[in-house]
């Protein structure tokens, strides 16, 4: 019985959650000791500045960089935490309420809206490509495909079978699919800013 448990556990899934967590809360980490820096000397080089185009510093002094009165990384190092824990349990064989998994689904959902925000703002209204951010939204995109498409499989969303059937369907696609999310912004970053003239 142990050993159909642990082939049953979705290892691959709690693996990218595990990872997805872990380099966010780098990228959060590294945002908040950068935004550290600038309250202490507002002159201060920072390490993520590398051109006018390639920067942090705007996207930190901007009101969007504390779009909640206090850093934006700050949500980082919090949130970051919940889809580590969520992938660790998961290895360790835990299995997880309907109630906690449309939690779980929410905040990823949420966590997706807040980072196209930041993209919409970085791109069109400050004109620059935060290091860090970007590290971000690379993290955050994989992990929206794969907990949304993930919760409307198993059930937790809808009992819809052909929805069900779509999403197991494409979650075999998730890489491809974040694959083609980076495309998509890539191609928006560079059509507003072009990119590749200012490298």
């Amino acid at each position: 019985m142990t050993e159909t448990t642990v082939d049953r556990r979705p290892i691959a899934y709690a693996i990218t959650l595990i990872v997805a967590g872990v380099v966010g809360w780098i990228a959060a980490f590294s945002l908040t000791i950068e935004k550290f820096a600038l309250l202490a000397d507002p002159n201060a080089s920072l390490s993520c500045d590398f051109s006018i185009l390639v920067q942090c510093r705007a996207n930190l002094e901007s009101w969007q960089g504390s779009l909640f009165g206090f850093p934006n990384p700050i949500l980082g190092l919090t949130g970051w935490v919940a889809p580590i824990v969520v992938g660790v349990a998961l290895l360790a064989g835990a299995r997880f309420d309907r109630w906690f998994r449309i939690l779980f689904t929410a905040g990823v959902v949420a966590a997706l809206a807040f980072v196209v925000f930041l993209i919409t703002t970085s791109v069109f209204v400050l004109g620059t490509l935060c290091p860090w951010c970007m590290v971000t939204w690379a993290a955050v995109i994989p992990t929206f495909w794969l907990v949304v498409l993930g919760s409307l499989r198993d059930g937790t969303i809808t009992s819809n079978g052909r929805v069900r059937s779509t999403a197991a369907t494409l979650s075999s696609w998730v890489p491809a699919i974040t694959a083609l999310s980076y495309i998509v912004i890539a191609v928006i970053a560079q059509l507003r800013l072009d990119v590749l003239a200012h490298l």
